[in-house]
């Protein structure tokens, strides 16, 4: 089904509520950024959220927000700076106009989660429709406050199938007066993953680890700017190579970019991976043309597959990993292991027992 044949689009969470109570068969939509999980499947029609957009709260003296779903990211990311604050898990696709609402339900997170956490980390309070057409609140608009069942946590990475969120709330930090990056080549792939956990039990406080193959290291800190040179100095002399520093506008732009390479036409996946499989792995997508990189500590894999789909969940499942399709032609947006959740399936029982959410 084409998205923009029967595109919907509710203005409030009451009339998000209306439309659910009214019956049939939805898939809530943000601004796009991943299509993979924006297409919904025959029989459901997509719900733009685009109209539910705003932000409804922002207190800079105790560190939290409440936003509409489709606020756009680029437009909190502005009201957060104005007052020397970010969302540390660093969201991806803001420059894409990706919203609020899609960050929460894909449970993408950018490289500052190596350090900080993910969405999950920062999400306090949920607002959200159920398949009954009940408007639901979960969590609260304070960081101490743990009333009730958590639905936050639970609606981070539910893609959909649990409910159609409206409206959260996230606590935030200051950012960081400056930060720096050193940017490495080691001489092979197995010798940055030999690094790698020597860098986990260093007390250097990354900010953020990337590693491409294949071998190349990009290592972030961040802090008071009297201290980043030394800092660096000191990271420098623990990897034992020479290393370009990245300043300025160069370094947070680094950052600021999508982590996939993006080869064109290809399909778009990130891929949980552990050390023990990163080498076999690597091989493999190298192997096949596949563009990849390795994010929070290569914790996660970002991969440009230029093949089918049906030939990279194969692969997955030969190794015991799942995947989740962002972009590119797929008959579904989850790859390789599924593992099944009875808990997840009581929930999704209970909050949509007629199945007006895909079940994916």
């Amino acid at each position: 089904m084409n998205a923009s044949a029967a595109l919907l689009r509710p203005r409030t969470p009451e009339e998000v509520a209306a439309l659910l109570g009214g019956g049939g068969r939805f898939l809530a939509i943000g601004a796009g950024t991943k299509p993979a999980l924006s297409a919904p499947p025959a029989g459901f029609t997509a719900v733009s959220l685009a109209g539910l957009s705003g932000i409804v709260e922002y207190d800079p003296g105790e560190y939290t927000f409440t936003a509409l779903a489709g606020t756009p990211l680029a437009e909190l990311q502005a009201a957060l700076a104005r007052n020397g604050q970010y969302l540390p898990f660093d969201p991806l696709g803001a420059a894409a106009g990706a919203t609020l609402g899609g960050t929460i339900a894909s449970g993408i997170s950018g490289p500052g989660r190596l350090r900080y956490g993910g969405v999950r980390d920062f999400i306090l309070g949920v607002r959200f429709v159920t398949g009954r057409g009940e408007n639901v609140r979960g969590g609260g608009k304070v960081v101490k406050n743990a009333a009730g069942f958590d639905f936050p946590k639970l609606l981070v990475g539910s893609l959909g199938r649990l409910g159609i969120i409206t409206e959260a709330t996230f606590k935030v930090f200051p950012r960081p007066a400056a930060a720096a990056t050193l940017r490495c080549d080691l001489p092979n792939f197995a010798a940055a993953c030999a690094l790698l956990p020597r860098l986990a039990a260093a007390p250097f406080d990354l900010e953020g680890l990337e590693l491409a193959p294949p071998g190349r290291l990009w290592l972030r800190l961040s802090g008071a700017p009297a201290t980043l040179p030394e800092r660096l100095d000191r990271l420098e002399k623990f990897l034992g190579v020479e290393a370009e520093r990245l300043v300025g506008e160069a370094e947070a732009a680094f950052w600021r970019a999508e982590p996939w390479t993006g080869l064109a036409g290809a399909i778009v996946a990130k891929v949980p991976v552990t050390l023990a499989v990163l080498a076999d792995f690597d091989e493999a997508l190298g192997g096949r043309g596949a563009g990849r990189r390795y994010s929070a500590g290569a914790n996660v894999a970002w991969v440009s597959w230029p093949g089918a789909a049906t030939e990279l969940d194969q692969l997955l499942q030969a190794r015991g990993l799942s995947g989740l399709v962002l972009q590119g032609p797929t008959p579904r947006p989850l790859l390789g292991i599924r593992r099944e959740d009875p808990f997840q399936r009581r929930i999704k029982s209970a909050l949509d027992p007629a199945g007006r959410f895909p079940d994916l």
